[in-house]
């Protein structure tokens, strides 16, 4: 259907019709016909403001041989005659706005979608080994290529501090010079000895593990997705004859490579930064320091010509990263295993790694039903989840407090209700109350223009996220809807899905995780403290991963000939005579993509994590909304005077810690900003390419001339060629100017200069429902209309400043610009309208 609201959803009509009787016999043709055709008038009636955009018939079956197509007893329709009768039942109703389009059915297809997120055991009995290895390239003709290559065999229990020298296999282009003249072909032949003897190596381990319980599968780089993976994603496609790959790429991001020898997998390669997100220095400083530090070498001094005169510091500066990276995986490895007998080895990213746990120790799915939503349930629900809040208030301050809170989502999910069980959709809100829903509502709502600080969020058509004045339409979490009521905002719901209403199912995650990360604080434990960190701020997010993304397949002719003809591919190219490069985006909205072809994202559940970023959003309005507030990240605030000390903590969950004292704050944009702290320290943010161009006398000068821009050249070290699988470097030109912000409008004094800044007004009344919108302004016009037009001669009460007997009916020339005061529901406005006898006024008054 396409609703009021301009966009589209699926919507189920009722339960499925069951096709036998109780004793098991199979229902008469006719008498199903019938039950479809009233299904349709029914809802035809209910959903009288929508229009039929499609209809699908999915017939269900409990296993393959219990049901066969047309075989019931009694026929008396075909097929064809079935779709006819719909369509014309249909068409008759008044829900229908032109021609019908094509009417489709899928028949006889069993339903693989996944209705809730459970508990689940631990199956694995024992961690498996796993290998390391990295890869180091040099700058040859703007393009990068390897010169060096070596891996690692890291079983559970080695002690990495006494390796053996010949452990670790390393690879060394200029090895070969006498035979290779030219770096490339150098290069290629490193990437070959290498690729070939870890594929010996696992082969010959594996081979001898005649239990296959601990057979080695996964090969490790740190930074696989972008850099070491393009490499060595190239060399397997321009093998296409010998090997097959089974890619996993998502938004341009290389998440894993399956490699097969014929049908048989041989290895896939992952990244350890996608469960680790952090420098491999940090991570062998915080999980492993007995292994020493990462090494440094001047990569913007090595060239083709002089690597071989450095290859002893380059081999041993290998050889160290390939220890570290062995021996922060290996102490991952352990943690997780003794702490919640779970092998990270299971898991691809970190949000996984947090939910397996959660699912796994925590959660009871007993007592706290986690739906996972489908399409349009998905779709619309996701139109509610708007992340954090960043805005700048004010652009320069001095003797600031910046704060942080301490984990604030964690604080939310253990802190809050959340929404539980199957949601339930309601398409007319307008005469419920507001206090009586808890979910998801599409609501109009007036934002007073006396609020500087608005609360609701709202997305304008370029995606940007703002909180404005005015009147706009918009799905929100109920719960902040209450919130923005009694900040003074007008709402009126629509529709929406409700939830029940349960205690956080999350408690107990974070209650231990936070506990035990304080204990592991307080003994000096900088890994663990590292650890249960990143876990409890990586659950939230998992739930709510976007099910469309950009996916780039590697695949075969016939696959890439399949790919090109959905509506919902976007490019490709040949990358060998084996193999091409496809692009296309998944899970496409409603309007442009075949239902059939949605795939239900594993374990999602958008509702939860729209709810929990609401929650922290009202958690922080209240220092948000301060007057002296400068700025806001999420979970920071930048303020003019200090919190009282009962907001502060730096051990309690959810209050408040003093980052620092700001002498100087200077504030251009969300995510761009300079801060002088104490003794001579510097922060400096700021979001894009030229991030690391900026600099505190930029900031300044940015300040006092919001016009300044200069053209400053850098050099783009890695950029990905998807069409070649290359990494190049490449010469651009970053323009250093004001950040574009929208989000707020800026404020000058007298002497035009940047003072402050102020809400952005919007009015947006979305499609049909303006209709709706406008009764309700016009009734409340109406009555204050007539209380502008008081009978002469109206007595006032003693003390009043007024004449007696004046006359307050408009007269011509004023103002009769009303800012109506919006009623919570139509049944109330329409009452005051039936009571109050009043008539529309003439267009001359």
């Amino acid at each position: 259907m396409q609703v009021s609201s301009s966009y589209e959803i699926p919507f189920t009509l009722g339960n499925a019709i069951p096709l036998c009787d109780p004793l098991g016999l199979r229902v008469n043709k006719k008498r199903l016909y019938d039950m479809i055709e009233q299904l349709v008038r029914l809802n035809g009636e209910k959903y009288n403001d929508a229009v039929v955009k499609g209809v699908f018939i999915r017939i269900y079956y409990e296993s393959k041989d219990s049901l066969k197509p047309l075989d019931f007893p009694n026929i008396s329709y075909s097929y064809k005659e079935l779709i006819d009768r719909i369509c014309n039942v249909i068409k008759d109703s008044e829900i229908v706005s032109g021609n019908l389009p094509e009417v489709k059915s899928l028949l006889f297809k069993k339903s693989r979608h996944i209705s809730r997120i459970t508990s689940i055991k631990s199956k694995t009995k024992q961690c498996r080994p796993f290998i390391v290895a990295d890869l180091e390239t040099v700058v040859d003709n703007n393009v990068h290529n390897p010169y060096a290559a070596g891996y690692l065999v890291v079983k559970p229990g080695d002690d990495l501090t006494s390796l053996p020298s010949y452990s670790i296999q390393t690879f060394f282009s200029e090895n070969h010079k006498t035979f290779y003249p030219n770096f490339k072909d150098r290069s290629d032949r490193i990437l070959f000895e290498f690729l070939s003897n870890l594929e010996e190596s696992v082969i010959k381990y594996n081979k001898n593990d005649q239990r296959k319980t601990s057979r080695i599968r996964t090969v490790y780089f740190h930074n696989f997705s972008r850099f070491d993976g393009i490499f060595i994603l190239r060399y397997y496609a321009e093998r296409g004859n010998k090997y097959k790959i089974k890619t996993l790429l998502r938004n341009h991001k290389l998440y894993e490579l399956k490699v097969y020898l014929g049908d048989h997998l041989l290895f896939r390669f992952r990244d350890s930064l996608t469960l680790l997100p952090s420098s491999l220095k940090t991570l062998g400083k915080t999980l492993c320091p007995e292994l020493g530090s990462k090494g440094s070498i001047p990569h913007e001094e090595l060239s083709v010509s002089n690597i071989h005169l450095k290859s002893v510091d380059l081999i041993n500066y290998l050889r160290q990263d390939i220890v570290l990276l062995g021996g922060v995986m290996l102490k991952a490895q352990q943690i997780y295993w003794k702490k919640y007998s779970i092998d990270i080895e299971d898991v691809m990213t970190l949000s996984s790694l947090s939910l397996k746990i959660f699912r796994q120790n925590f959660f009871d799915d007993e007592t706290f039903h986690i739906n996972i939503p489908n399409r349009n349930q998905d779709t619309f629900i996701r139109r509610g989840y708007y992340g954090g809040h960043v805005d700048v208030y004010k652009p320069y301050g001095e003797n600031l407090y910046y704060y942080d809170v301490n984990s604030l989502y964690p604080f939310i999910m253990k802190s809050y209700p959340m929404p539980c069980g199957i949601p339930v959709w309601k398409n007319n809100l307008q005469s419920v109350e507001l206090d009586s829903l808890f979910g998801f509502i599409e609501a109009y709502v007036v934002c007073p223009t006396n609020i500087s600080h608005p609360f609701l969020p709202y997305k304008d058509k370029s995606g940007t996220l703002l909180f404005p004045t005015g009147k706009f339409i918009g799905v929100f979490y109920s719960e902040e809807l209450k919130f923005a009521r009694e900040l003074g905002y007008h709402v009126i719901p629509l529709r929406g899905y409700l939830f029940d209403k349960k205690e956080s199912p999350f408690d107990g995650f974070i209650s231990q995780l936070y506990e035990s990360r304080l204990e592991a604080k307080k003994d000096g434990d900088e890994a663990m403290t590292f650890i249960y960190k990143i876990l409890m701020n990586s659950l939230y997010g998992r739930f709510g991963m976007n099910p469309e993304s950009t996916v780039t397949e590697i695949c075969n002719q016939k696959k890439y000939s399949e790919l090109m003809k959905k509506d919902n591919f976007q490019s490709a190219e040949k990358l060998t005579d084996h193999y091409y490069i496809v692009n296309y985006v998944s899970n496409k909205s409603f309007a442009d993509n075949n239902d059939d072809d949605w795939k239900v994202p594993k374990m999602m559940a958008v509702h939860l994590s729209a709810a929990i970023t609401a929650c922290a959003r009202i958690h922080m309005y209240p220092y948000i909304s301060r007057t002296d507030c400068y700025y806001t990240d999420t979970d920071s605030i930048v303020l003019g005077s200090p919190l009282p000390d009962d907001m502060i903590s730096s051990m309690e969950l959810g209050k408040f810690k003093l980052e620092c004292h700001v002498k100087k704050g200077i504030f251009l944009a969300p995510k761009s900003y300079m801060l002088e702290i104490e003794d001579d320290g510097l922060i400096i943010k700021h979001k894009g390419p030229a991030k690391d161009l900026v600099t505190s006398k930029w900031f300044k000068d940015q300040l006092a001339d919001l016009s300044l821009t200069e053209q400053v050249p850098t050099i783009a070290n890695f950029r990905i060629d998807w069409k070649k699988l290359q990494i190049g470097r490449k010469d651009i030109l970053i323009k250093l100017a004001l950040p574009q912000s929208t989000k707020r409008e800026s404020v000058f004094d007298s002497n035009n200069i940047w003072i402050d800044t102020r809400p952005i007004d919007v009015i947006d009344l979305g499609n049909q429902d303006a209709n709706i919108i406008f009764k309700f302004e016009l009734l409340k016009t109406n009555e204050e209309s007539v209380s502008q037009s008081t009978t002469e001669g109206q007595s006032t009460t003693e003390g009043q400043n007024t004449t007696e007997g004046q006359n307050t009916t408009l007269t011509e020339g004023q103002n009769t610009t009303l800012q109506p005061t919006l009623y919570k529901t139509k049944n109330e406005a329409k009452k005051d309208y039936d009571n109050s006898k009043i008539h529309r006024p003439k267009p001359d008054e």
